[in-house]
């Protein structure tokens, strides 16, 4: 008994190390949004409670996830191109599954556990809740209404993107690389752990909420950073044999394009906008590498 007492007080203790360093980043992350309270507009607080501000701000949660599952509707000639190039990088990246899955195996022991283990904790639900309601609660107690859009927005994004990956994996059932059936084994509905690949949904939160916090900043070198520190968990998640290289691709596309949907719901609801005076400033993109061995995520500025 005592090497499984040592083995899950090492665990235990790995946990709360994630656990810290995810509070960590939470509380810089509050520290450096900036102050300013607006007072005018569409949501001015001069006679608002703070029921008032939670209640409109739950509808606004719901509007949003509303709002973004409706836009395929939407959709016209200027939608095409950005549909293209996710089914395109998708279907790419599917047809080197394989030789990914192999290339990222042969590395697994070179990776650092803390990077292993914070790719796991990052993106469990409750992990990911405790950060964005603490983001939210603290907009809405100090009256911080640039904090308050920002709690909306995590949450319904998480929220949206979090419903659609779940139902997508019961649907596709699609094998992990763990179940050592190959990339072309589905089992739809199968219902088993081993059959819920196809999207990663630690990929899908952290991602969201990497997008997120990234637009609250102009500098492309914090922006950068903070997205690499989103990709993390998506990339472990391979290296972990939990899923393929496309099922973490699509998983970061879906939550770039709910987020960019959301997002321009609230426009409509608050009168914070994120870096407003820079909205005519050039913009980085992201771009996603790979070849047999590798995958990797290009920002450029």
């Amino acid at each position: 008994m005592k090497p499984y007492i040592k083995l899950r007080s090492l665990q235990s203790n790995k946990k709360r190390a994630c656990e810290l360093l995810l509070a960590l980043i939470s509380i810089l992350y509050m520290c450096t949004m900036q102050p300013g309270i607006s007072q005018t507009g569409v949501d001015a607080y001069d006679d608002r409670t703070l029921w008032q501000d939670f209640t409109y701000d739950m509808g606004a949660v719901f509007q949003g996830i509303g709002f973004a599952y409706s836009r395929p509707l939407y959709w016209d000639e200027s939608s095409l191109l950005p549909l293209a190039s996710t089914v395109g990088g998708t279907g790419l990246l599917y047809v080197f599954d394989d030789d990914i899955n192999d290339g990222f195996g042969k590395h697994e022991t070179q990776v650092p556990d803390i990077l292993l283990d914070y790719g796991y904790y990052a993106g469990a639900p409750q992990n990911n809740y405790g950060l964005t309601g603490a983001v939210y609660l603290t907009g809405l107690f100090t009256r911080n209404e640039k904090l308050r859009r920002t709690g909306v927005l995590l949450i319904s994004s998480a929220t949206a993107t979090g419903f659609l990956q779940q139902l997508s994996k019961s649907v596709v059932g699609r094998a992990r690389p763990g179940a050592d059936f190959g990339k072309n084994h589905f089992r739809p509905f199968g219902g088993s752990p081993a059959y819920r690949s196809f999207p990663s949904g630690h990929a899908v939160l952290t991602f969201t909420n990497a997008h997120i916090i990234a637009k609250q900043f102009s500098s492309p070198w914090v922006k950068a950073g903070i997205y690499s520190i989103g990709v993390i968990p998506g990339i472990t998640r391979i290296y972990a044999k939990a899923h393929w290289a496309s099922d973490v691709f699509l998983s970061w596309a879906m939550s770039y394009f709910v987020v960019e949907a959301i997002d321009l719901y609230l426009d409509r609801k608050y009168s914070e906008k994120y870096n407003a005076s820079n909205k005519n400033a050039r913009t980085g993109s992201i771009d996603l590498t790979f070849n047999g061995h590798s995958i990797g995520v290009l920002y450029t500025f």
